[in-house]
């Protein structure tokens, strides 16, 4: 399985390779946010690893061009970011990043946080197609529709629709969702924020059935699946 590191440090390129190959990962490096772009069009890696201060072009340029392409859509995206960046860590994850990790990072949470964006990016739950409204989520394919009309989703904010919906109309606190959706034992201020982020760009996405995503003042969200 191919990962892409993207970084204008070539040392922490070839140390986050180091950890990731010994996992069985095979790698790839770029130094900049165009050959990032031309070598995701010719490798089609499963995933990227994207540092947001890059020459050339920002990284967060580089993710709002992947998420406007169809073929690059639902690439996993981690996103690294200086631990002063709280702004940009925002912006990243509304402009379509899956998750992120500040530097210094070790390498047990790098290879951690790799691993859990491939395994819900590749999960599949038992063919169930569940409807509401307009709404039509198939679980098996991972594709959701308003109104007959495909919708593309990144896979986290797939994965954030499916546990909402799983939940039955109980209500999911940031904590639980953080933990289930990211693998975030703990939430920090900034975590919990990505809970809402990606929930404002969910319900964007899905338009006039974007009620459906029910918040719960000062707990957290649940799925109105009733007609």
């Amino acid at each position: 399985m191919k990962v892409l590191v993207v970084d204008d440090e070539k040392d922490i390129t070839a140390l986050v390779a180091y950890h990731l190959e010994r996992e069985g990962f095979r790698v790839l490096q770029a130094h900049d946010g165009l050959q990032a772009l031309e070598l995701i069009k010719r490798e089609r890696p499963s995933l990227l690893v994207l540092d947001l201060m890059l020459p050339h072009l920002s990284g967060l340029d580089v993710c709002r061009r992947l998420r406007k392409e169809p073929d690059t859509a639902r690439l996993p995206i981690l996103m690294l970011t200086a631990k002063a960046e709280e702004t940009d860590k925002v912006l990243g994850l509304e402009l379509g990043g899956d998750d992120y990790l500040t530097k210094p990072f070790g390498p047990k949470e790098l290879v951690a946080r790799v691993k859990a964006l491939i395994r819900r990016s590749e999960e599949v739950q038992g063919g169930e197609i569940v409807k509401a409204g307009g709404l039509e989520i198939d679980l098996d394919r991972y594709t959701v529709a308003v109104r007959k009309r495909a919708v593309d989703l990144t896979p986290k904010e797939f994965d954030l629709l499916k546990a909402l919906v799983l939940a039955k109309g109980r209500v999911l606190t940031r904590e639980y969702l953080l933990d289930r959706v990211w693998g975030y034992e703990r939430a920090s201020e900034i975590e919990s924020r990505t809970v809402d982020v990606h929930v404002r760009r969910l319900r964007e996405k899905l338009g006039p059935e974007a009620a459906r995503i029910v918040t719960v003042k000062s707990v957290g969200y649940r799925f109105n699946q009733d007609s």
